[in-house]
């Protein structure tokens, strides 16, 4: 009697794929939430750069310097002046109220020590649990205070003689100007949403994958041929690269973050990285070998591996143990190769090691899924 001949790889990458579209739960993960994190992360860091932060001014010396250096910070784009008081309790309980998220002190004398020629200190206190708020607290008071303080330093060059054009010279001789090459807007969303954007990749990748293989392991359909586990993970493969695809290809333009700078080896990257989560996750779910077990075990290692990638916390500042277990992860190679690629621009050799790290752990972890997929089940007696 003849076999039925069995059927090719394309036929099982089709059906493989087909499986993956006809169950909910992985539809939901490996499609529908890259497309929702998409659209509603990006938003909440719309503003990219916070303007007009409450703030409050004690200003205890009554005079035209004093009067001044409000007016100044008044007119700050970053700070807002709410509160004008000559009582530091107050400003300091309107910071504790959360009703101010700073205050500057103006203290006594503080025109007769500027006439002395003395150094003044000017206190700027701010929230420093809001990192952002903080930031433009101080670098609005500093603005604001510093020009003031070059105007007075340029009549006091002016007064010993030198003209308008000398006076400028002699206090700025080397005008600076900084200029943040990769992130023009100086904004939080540019910073943070172009490295988070690959860790939501692997992390919806990590859980669709996993939970399709639980489900496998329960249902007693994870023992195949090694084509027919090729099949499945190139299938779990799709998701991830048209993911990858729409991050990189429309996500990046309409959020104007920083991006399109190597996209040959952006498309390269997702080559290596995509295959690498689809590994790890086949491994993870055969491990598990339950649906619901492996969303609730990479749930709460999205924000770990976030702190971990290098790019919220440096990475001199981590245990070493944990400097050689971060790269376990295909977000943290995934990370700061893309980083390169897409916001800075760098030619390709400068990614080839992280990109030749993922290609590993993608052969590694495919071999290894080839190795528990193809032996027979142990029969129980």
């Amino acid at each position: 009697m003849n076999m039925p001949p069995s059927p090719g790889f394309w036929r099982l990458w089709r059906d493989s794929l087909w499986g993956l579209l006809r169950d909910k739960g992985a539809v939901l993960l490996l499609f529908g939430a890259p497309l929702l994190y998409g659209f509603f992360y990006p938003w909440f860091y719309g503003l990219q750069v916070v303007q007009r932060v409450p703030v409050a001014v004690v200003v205890q010396d009554n005079s035209n310097l004093a009067r001044q250096m409000l007016r100044f910070a008044q007119a700050s784009p970053r700070i807002d002046p709410q509160l004008v008081t000559g009582d530091e309790g107050e400003a300091r309980e309107a910071l504790l109220r959360g009703e101010v998220m700073g205050y500057a002190l103006l203290p006594r004398d503080l025109k007769r020590e500027v006439v002395r020629s003395s150094n003044v200190v000017v206190p700027v206190y701010a929230n420093g649990a809001y990192p952002l708020v903080s930031k433009q607290v101080q670098y609005g008071f500093a603005e604001a205070f510093g020009t003031v303080s070059a105007g007075i330093e340029i009549k006091r060059l002016s007064a010993s003689g030198q003209s308008a054009l000398q006076a400028a010279s002699s206090r700025s001789p080397v005008n600076a100007q900084a200029i943040a090459l990769f992130n023009p807007t100086e904004g939080y969303g540019s910073f943070v949403v172009a490295a988070v954007a690959i860790l939501i990749l692997q992390q919806t990748l990590l859980m669709g994958a996993a939970l399709t293989v639980g489900t496998w392991r329960e249902q007693g359909l994870a023992h195949a041929s090694a084509t027919h586990w090729l099949a499945r993970l190139c299938a779990f493969c799709v998701p991830g690269w048209l993911a990858g695809l729409l991050y990189f290809g429309w996500i990046f333009i309409w959020q104007d973050y920083p991006r399109g700078g190597n996209p040959g080896g952006a498309l390269l990257l997702l080559a290596c990285f995509v295959p690498a989560v689809a590994g790890c996750a086949s491994l993870l779910g055969w491990w598990l070998a339950n649906r619901e077990r492996a969303l609730q075990v990479v749930l709460f290692t999205s924000i770990p591996l976030a702190f971990v990638g290098g790019f919220t916390w440096p990475v001199e500042a981590l245990p070493q143990l944990l400097q050689w277990l971060r790269w376990l992860s295909p977000s943290t190679a995934g990370i700061q190769a893309s980083l390169r690629l897409n916001q800075i621009g760098a030619p390709l050799d400068a990614a080839l090691p992280h990109m030749a790290w993922l290609a590993s752990i993608a052969l590694l972890t495919w071999a290894c899924m080839l190795w528990l997929g193809t032996r027979r089940p142990q029969k129980t007696a």
